[in-house]
């Protein structure tokens, strides 16, 4: 077996935690990956794994070995990607990340639009509502709202949201119109668990941060349940604005507390900034970055220009 080779066993063994499931990844058997793993550490002379009946973690040389190992094999694929001319030709497997509704959203029916402009190239969507590490997880280029760019990357901003709070207008005739966010702890409230405020929702008032406890009678899973019920009539919720625009245009939602609204999120798309980007990264990155620019939802100048 090739150091290569067991390079690639040791990372698959140390990201799935255990033999099989390294196994089940590398499409191969559990004896052959224990073996790879002894032989490596008897050339070594060293342990990098440390086992029990129940687990297996790795040990301090086999965390430096790991970080080494990924370094490497990401070279090799860099040398083979470029004699293969990736470089030059978009080409190959590309993975994209985004939040679930903004991708279904905005980034979906981009990419076939981008799938028949570069015929060789292949997309994984990764559609999830938590920040991916783009390394531990092979992400080409990331969508991302709010300020959330890491060291390496390259970031370009495509628009921006709004966190807005919303009910429908039957709602509104019902149990009026707040004037202030601490009217809201009278309000009946959905919100999505998924929300990093799900508790407590922050506002600007004079210049200054306010922020004002909430007690929701409903947490949902997912925000569009939330934006469901409210569109229903039955209560108030706060989401991003891109969530709701096509409601409150067709006038089933009414945005409220605008005046208080903090600062909007940047949304941005994220690429591994190298000494060489594959045709694929940036021809991808440039034909989205162009399309989100270009929406009026994301971009309100867009709206005032109009």
């Amino acid at each position: 077996m090739d150091r290569f080779h067991e390079m690639q066993v040791f990372v698959a063994v140390a990201e799935a935690e255990g033999f099989a499931a390294a196994a089940r990844r590398l499409d191969t058997s559990p004896p052959s990956v224990t073996r790879a793993i002894a032989a490596m550490e008897e050339r070594i002379g060293t342990q990098l794994l440390a086992r029990t009946t129940r687990s297996l973690h790795l040990t301090e040389a086999g965390q430096r070995y790991l970080e080494d190992c990924r370094r490497i094999l990401a070279e090799l694929g860099e040398a083979e990607e470029a004699a293969a001319g990736s470089y030059s030709i978009p080409c190959g497997q590309l993975t994209v990340t985004a939040p679930v509704l903004f991708g279904e959203l905005y980034v979906a029916p981009a990419l076939g639009e981008y799938l028949d402009r570069f015929p060789l190239v292949n997309i994984n969507a990764l559609l999830v509502d938590r920040v991916v590490n783009m390394t531990d997880e092979g992400v080409d280029v990331a969508v991302r709202i709010g300020h959330l760019q890491e060291p390496g990357q390259q970031a370009i901003k495509v628009g921006e949201v709004r966190r807005v709070v919303c009910a429908s207008p039957t709602y509104l005739e019902q149990h009026g119109r707040p004037r202030h966010p601490a009217q809201l702890r009278e309000a009946r409230i959905a919100t999505a668990a998924s929300s990093q405020s799900a508790r407590e929702w922050g506002f600007v008032e004079a210049g200054r941060p306010l922020n004002v406890p909430i007690e929701p009678r409903l947490v949902v899973s997912a925000n569009n349940a939330a934006i469901h019920l409210a569109r229903l009539g039955w209560g108030v919720t706060r989401v991003l604005s891109y969530q709701v625009a096509a409601a409150v245009a067709a006038g089933e939602l009414e945005i409220v507390l605008e005046d208080f609204e903090p600062a909007p999120l940047p949304i941005q798309v994220l690429y591994q900034k190298t000494s060489r980007v594959p045709a694929k990264v940036n021809t991808f990155v440039d034909f989205l970055s162009q399309r989100l620019a270009q929406d009026a939802a994301l971009n309100p100048a867009i709206k005032r220009r109009g």
